[in-house]
């Protein structure tokens, strides 16, 4: 119960319902905050305990300056917690291993349970491995099962075994989409009291809901484990980025376009750590659908959210997607009676503003190897032909073809793109030719585009004027359909569009992520014989929200975002280096060339096909019985206990040593000395370059590892499905086939130097670990800006930890990396400012000392501690421990000890 010292505890009555409120309007100087905000406030009134959330905090942020610097803690504790089965799998694992480390230290294990409700969708663990037919989706379920039953048996027990804890199964759809379509409350009602729906998922995509008008964000797993267990996160009170919007979307543009815009003015911006939030008349403009897409691509610019307020739009929303009728008027009252209804004409207090007109908007796609990296589509194929040259053998360019470009600079004059074509004969007899820019992959796919039935429509609709005159995909393209959830192919059957996505070889494979996040499955194998044999720069097309370098597939180089509709334009066109805005896609049946504005649909046209195949009873059927699995899924055989049984054969989950020989009291931090760099690294280094995921190669740490255990190489699955076996992350953190660790220069991968033997040979990374924590030697990484970039990935920080990483001194961070790396007790430091590892002088082959840690002893943080290496060089790092509570996580060894340490005490 509330302290509740602003007397804000009220009732509001809702037709025949009456609930327990937090009147905002009770705390001066709320009527000015952005919507966050105002969220994050209520959250604060109905908290207050008097400890750990006070008056004076709630005080603070009713008085937030806007222009100030964020320095001002909170403790926000989310309504629940959704995750994905990558994510979630080590979590759950987690929770399993906190419940014998009570049962050791002598408390009750069953204290170890969620005590809000923590729901998890299985969407990461399908692959793509059969595409192009009509039993591809069946063969994918088939194949999942085969490979992930010991992790599905493991989910089963748990969700039995705690309270609280619900599985979407596999083959239902997206956790974002499943959020925004069925989850989501965005008013929760919990004894009788109504309050803002909030939440922290496991995913860094978890800002799709804040299109919802639902505040959330991505944290890692650890941190999630916390917040179930009821910790709140702590947090300083963010700068809020007001972001404008007026016009509306010209005709032939796309939610997708818009999305790539956003993100690039952004991510130019710069808003790592703020709230961004959109107002302004434009916005009543922006359909819910795509509100989500562009609260989707939150991460791949870099806030923390991207908030709309709840309207009339969201209501209509929710109707469609089947939620009853009570929960309707309780939102809009609530909405509305609380100051959180969108008013067009209102502008908040925001710390910075940006403003975007609709109409300037053009087709774009982004690539290629960075989502903010837009490309106006005009521009996209001569851009190409220059960013290729950064791929591939430069032997036979010119001097001027030798340069590296991002994708944000203009093409160089010169037209000539390196080429290198090879036959290829396919197994039905089919010759063809391939070249660098050849779309080896054109995927429909991710939370972020297959959630709007808008672009999904159009997509559909240009295969099936392609399909009317003739066209198809080129022989050498892998296509894929995976939804987000089954209502797409309800609406496509109802719409009688599936036969021509069928036809175009857009077959559904399976209800998941799949492509966006490396389950794009092997090429057929000539295509991917040619592409390694002559070291063909190859493409991937998809309509996802990330494109990372070594992320989509092993064989594909290069990776363009991009919509549905356009993804379905390039496998016809079959090349980068066709500009599908002039060129020709095709030859029709009659001979006449076919362009893209000849298939492209109208407005009307998909604007029709939505408003007649889409009704409330799809959503309705498909979410009757979620939770309950198909017959495989029933058919799986549950454990049973409060504590698993542990497997001692098991490969894919294995009790971790987080809490080994952990006693009630933490040991005293100390300082760091004789210390080692394990990877020095240059800038934007993602989670995916850290974070194990994708394919298992077999003469890796973890595949031998695999091989040792007895594991066929075809039976090795994905890093992603091994999480809850910290023995294969382990060997494959810092393995990323892009990496290039710069003290192991001419590598690429997971290879560093190791200095406990003469010379500093090549080593692997985890080769090198086990041999400097032999010796007792901690390591220490350096990188630059933008470090930890990307998805959160709690096991780029476990993984790290394990490793025997003591400190990371970086230019800059991302948030959730930060986070998690202290989570794990793994000290985040930053270079002073404007200074580098380059500008300093450091080779990666120095002896590290860092000193002034243990001020964290005194309860306080240091703002710098002392670094010197054994050559001389010296320098004040600035310690990245940015609250008082994630000051207690590190001086507890990580977030999990602290929590544990702090139930077992209660």
């Amino acid at each position: 119960m509330s302290a509740n010292s602003f007397d804000a505890r009220s009732t509001l009555r809702v037709g025949d319902e009456s609930y327990e409120i937090y009147r905002l309007d009770k705390v001066e100087g709320s009527a000015r905050l952005p919507y966050s905000l105002k969220v994050l406030l209520e959250n604060l009134l109905r908290t207050e305990d008097g400890a750990n959330i006070t008056a004076d905090h709630i005080r603070t942020l009713g008085g937030w300056d806007a222009s100030a610097r964020p320095s001002h803690e909170i403790q926000f504790t989310p309504a629940r917690v959704i995750m994905q089965d990558f994510t979630g799998v080590p979590c759950v694992v987690d929770l399993a291993t906190m419940r014998e480390a009570v049962k050791e230290l002598g408390g009750d294990p069953a204290r170890i349970n969620p005590l809000a409700p923590a729901e998890l969708v299985i969407d990461h663990s399908v692959i793509a491995d059969k595409f192009g037919t009509a039993n591809a989706f069946r063969q994918n379920v088939e194949l999942e099962y085969g490979r992930n039953r010991e992790r599905y048996q493991f989910l089963r027990w748990g969700q039995t075994a705690f309270d609280e804890f619900k599985v979407v199964p596999p083959g239902t759809g997206i956790v974002h989409q499943v959020n925004i379509e069925h989850l989501a409350r965005v008013v929760m009602v919990r004894d009788g009291r109504a309050y803002p729906d909030t939440l922290v998922g496991t995913d860094s995509h978890t800002t799709m809901v804040n299109g919802l008008g639902v505040l959330g964000w991505g944290v890692g797993g650890i941190e999630a484990e916390a917040a179930m267990l009821g910790q709140p996160v702590s947090m300083l009170i963010p700068r809020v980025v007001g972001f404008k919007l007026t016009g509306e979307l010209p005709t032939g543009t796309t939610a997708t376009d818009l999305v790539l815009t956003i993100t690039e003015m952004l991510r130019k911006h710069g808003v790592v750590g703020k709230f961004v939030e959109f107002y302004g008349e434009g916005v009543s403009a922006v359909p819910l659908a795509n509100r989500a897409t562009i609260g989707n691509m939150s991460p791949e610019f870099g806030s923390t959210a991207a908030m709309f307020p709840i309207d009339g739009e969201t209501i209509n929303y929710l109707r469609l997607t089947g939620r009853d009728e009570q929960q309707l008027a309780l939102v809009e009252a609530y909405a509305k009676e609380q100051g959180l209804w969108l008013d067009p004409a209102a502008e908040p207090d925001f710390s910075e503003h940006l403003e975007l007109d609709l109409s300037t908007v053009v087709p774009s796609i982004a690539g290629p190897k960075r989502p903010q990296d837009r490309i106006a589509l005009a521009d996209a194929a001569p851009q190409f032909g220059q960013d290729v040259r950064a791929y591939v053998d430069d032997t036979d360019l010119d001097e001027a073809g030798k340069e590296s470009f991002p994708a944000s600079d203009a093409p160089a004059v010169s037209s000539d793109v390196p080429s290198n074509p090879v036959t290829v004969t396919s197994p039905d007899g089919v010759t063809y030719e391939i070249d660098h820019g050849a779309v080896t992959v054109a995927a429909i796919t991710s939370c972020t585009n297959t959630s709007n039935p808008y672009v999904m429509v159009a997509a559909a609709l240009v295969a099936k004027k392609a399909v009317e005159r003739g066209l198809s995909r080129k022989p050498w393209v892998k296509t894929t359909l995976a939804p987000g959830s089954k209502v797409v192919m309800d609406y496509y059957d109802r719409a009688g569009l599936t036969p021509y996505l069928d036809k175009m070889g857009f077959n559904l494979v399976g209800y998941g992520c799949t492509t966006c996040i490396g389950n794009s499955g092997p090429l057929p194998e000539e295509v991917s014989e040619a592409v390694n044999a002559h070291d063909l720069a190859v493409v991937s097309v998809l309509s996802g929200n990330r494109n990372f370098e070594g992320r989509i597939n092993p064989d594909v180089k290069m990776n363009y975002l991009a919509s549905p509709p356009l993804v379905v334009a390039y496998a016809i066109a079959g090349s980068m280096k066709v500009d599908i805005t002039r060129d020709a896609l095709g030859i029709d049946t009659e001979g006449n060339p076919v362009h893209l504005a000849d298939i492209w649909p109208t407005e009307q046209e998909v604007e029709e096909v939505v408003a007649s195949a889409i009704g409330q009873e799809m959503f309705a059927g498909s979410y009757a019985d979620v939770f309950a699995g198909d017959d495989q899924w029933r058919s799986l055989p549950v454990p049973t206990g409060d504590t698993f049984e542990w497997d001692a054969e098991s490969t894919y989950v294995r009790k971790p040593p987080y809490f080994e020989g952990m006693g009630m009291d933490p040991e005293p931090v100390g300082d760091i000395s004789g210390a080692r760099v394990l990877a020095k690294l240059g800038d934007s280094v993602t989670t995916d370059h850290i974070s194990p995921a994708g394919a298992i190669k077999a003469d890796t740490p973890a595949g031998k590892y695999l091989t040792e255990h007895g594991v066929e190489r075809r039976d090795f699955n994905s890093y992603g499905s091994r999480r809850g076996n910290h023995e294969v992350m382990i060997r494959g953190t810092f393995a990323n086939i892009r990496l290039r660790n710069q003290i192991a220069p001419g590598t690429e991968g997971g290879y560093t130097r190791d200095f406990t033997q003469e010379g500093g040979p090549v080593s692997f990374i985890y080769d090198a670990s086990r041999n400097y924590q032999e010796a007792g030697i901690p390591l220490v990484v350096l990188a630059g800006k933008e470090y930890g970039s990307g998805s959160s990935r709690d096991w780029a920080a476990k993984g790290t930890a394990l490793l025997g990483v003591k400190a990371v001194i970086a230019e800059s961070y991302e948030r959730i990396h930060r986070s998690n790396l202290i989570g794990m007790g793994v000290l985040p430091l930053q270079f002073p400012e404007g200074a580098s590892a380059l500008d300093l002088g450091l080779t990666g082959e120095e002896t590290f000392s860092i000193t002034g840690i243990t001020a964290l002893n005194e309860g306080g943080i240091p703002e710098t501690v002392k670094v010197a290496t054994d050559t001389g060089v010296e320098f004040d790092a600035v310690v990245r421990i940015d609250t008082p509570g994630e000051a207690d996580y590190y001086r507890n060894g990580g977030i999990m000890q602290y929590v544990l340490r702090s139930l077992i005490r209660r």
